[in-house]
């Protein structure tokens, strides 16, 4: 049988398929379809300055991941003294992926910066020495080198006749991190001072001040507004806090009025750190109402005293006193800090948000 050609309509119709296989090749490799494509990848969005920091000085970190798996965590390094170290804390090492893809930490500060997305079976190490290549439950590795330090504008208020410096910068407590937000600490038209803890997504905001100048020896008094219905997860402390300096346990020595999560729990401590000596830390149950908290810091010594307050109140009749003579700090660069949080490792974790309010500081050399 002669072979018959095919029809003109045949060979248009063989021509419209060759035209269309070559659009779909030329359009695969701009599409990503190439072998090796479809590998996550990390970016920063903010990178904190670089510096040695220290364990108490901390800054946020950020950034997106694009291809990140529904389970997949972002663990974050900091190198300092040629060590990477697991941020914000060893025993909390992921960073939650939110549902834009984006991520958020606090971390101390390092010269270099690192982030890895990982398997949920992923177990970060305290510190490793270099940064691995991605593979098995590492996807994917991204670093930075820290960022220049730029000057900021530090919010301040007046109160009792001093200036104290609002706190902004997230920083690490009790195995915790705590975040915290200026407008949180404000003083109202009597000179008190409020202190606040809010909400914000998930994260409980702290209210926070410091004094701007070291006080050294001498006599320190509070006065708090009744404290007695705070929840038992909210945490106001008054401490001398040295942060640039580790020596003598930051030179750190507290009044601190929690529950610590447990409403069995008194709700007072005095504290000269390192507080797991059982020497260093006894608790007391503060009476209701207003109450004047002192501690008298001396050579050797350092004295916690606690009274109530206000009309009615018996003249300076102590509800509880002690004196310490271990451990005492010497005086350096050291400042007053008033601290509002939510006790992250509660029992009964904090519900509500809550205000407290601080009439007046006193210092007597």
């Amino acid at each position: 049988m002669a072979n018959r050609l095919p029809s003109r309509g045949s060979v248009n119709a063989i021509v419209r398929w060759r035209n269309v296989l070559l659009i779909v090749s030329l359009l695969l490799p701009g599409c990503g379809w190439r072998h090796g494509d479809d590998r996550p990848i990390i970016q920063f969005t903010q990178i904190p300055p670089a510096s040695e920091g220290g364990p108490d000085r901390l800054d946020m970190i950020e950034g997106k991941v694009i291809g990140a798996r529904p389970g997949q965590k972002i663990v974050l390094f900091a190198k300092a003294q040629n060590v990477w170290w697991v941020q914000p804390l060893s025993v909390q090492p992921f960073t939650k992926i939110q549902q834009d893809s984006s991520w958020k930490s606090a971390t101390h500060l390092g010269s270099e910066y690192a982030a890895f997305l990982v398997d949920p079976s992923y177990l970060p190490p305290s510190t490793i020495p270099a940064l691995p290549k991605p593979g098995g439950q590492v996807l994917a590795v991204a670093s930075a080198s820290g960022g220049k330090i730029l000057p900021t504008a530090t919010q301040t208020l007046r109160f009792s006749g001093y200036d104290w410096s609002i706190r902004h910068i997230a920083r690490a407590r009790i195995g915790s991190v705590l975040y915290f937000d200026p407008a949180n600490a404000w003083v109202d038209s009597h000179g008190f001072l409020h202190l606040r803890i809010t909400r914000k997504s998930d994260t409980w905001l702290c209210g926070s001040v410091a004094l701007n100048r070291s006080l050294g020896y001498g006599n320190y008094q509070f006065t708090v507004q009744d404290i007695s219905r705070l929840e038992p997860a909210a945490e106001l402390s008054f401490l001398t806090f040295d942060e640039l300096n580790g020596e003598q346990h930051h030179r750190e020595m507290d009044i601190e009025l929690s529950r610590w999560g447990d409403p069995q729990n008194k709700s007072g401590d005095y504290v000269v750190q390192p507080s797991w000596f059982p020497e260093n830390k006894v608790k007391f149950q503060p009476p209701t109402g207003n109450l004047n908290l002192s501690l008298q810091w001396r050579a050797g010594s350092a004295t916690f005293e606690t009274t109530q307050a206000g009309r009615g109140a018996p003249q300076r009749q102590p509800m509880s006193t002690k004196t310490f003579t271990s451990a005492i700090p010497t005086p350096g660069n050291e400042a007053v800090n008033i601290e509002f949080c939510e006790f992250e490792h509660a029992k009964v974790p904090l519900q509500n948000g809550a205000e407290v309010v601080i009439e007046k500081f006193e210092y007597l050399p």
